[in-house]
């Protein structure tokens, strides 16, 4: 099995691990005994599935979850099923690396308008007359 975020990439089953954990929240009876709540790691750095670009980016994005060593780390436990954390955290994953996978558009400067220019000037030229109306009168 593979987890599929793009069309160009999946990531192998074998590069995440999952840990299962006691949950906080809903569970009812179970939230004492049973462990629901899912801790997916990714080891970003040393992903094959991951292109160079895509990994920086991730690791950008990641913030918080991602660790010193380049693990990003997602906790799913909205859920009270095992299964259903750890398809909420897959999904989360593959939602994650999709969005990493988006180049950024890059930024094209622009000049302002020569119209924009004289409205500017004739502001600047009002306020200053405003201005000096304030001022003590003169003789």
């Amino acid at each position: 099995m593979t987890l599929v975020c793009t069309p160009a990439i999946a990531i192998p089953d074998a590069e995440l691990i999952e840990t299962f954990v006691r949950a906080s929240g809903p569970g009812g009876q179970n939230v004492n005994k049973l462990s629901t709540a899912v801790q997916l790691r990714f080891d970003v750095r040393r992903s094959r599935a991951l292109p160079d670009p895509v990994a920086v980016r991730l690791m950008r994005l990641a913030g918080r979850r991602l660790t010193d060593d380049g693990i990003l780390v997602i906790l799913a436990q909205r859920f009270r099923t095992q299964e259903r954390n750890r398809a909420d955290a897959r999904e989360r994953l593959a939602a994650l690396v999709a969005e990493a996978a988006i180049p950024p558009t890059p930024r094209r400067p622009t000049r302002p308008t020569l119209a924009s220019k004289k409205r500017r000037l004739e502001e600047k030229t009002k306020r200053g007359a405003t201005k000096r109306m304030r001022g003590a009168p003169t003789d």
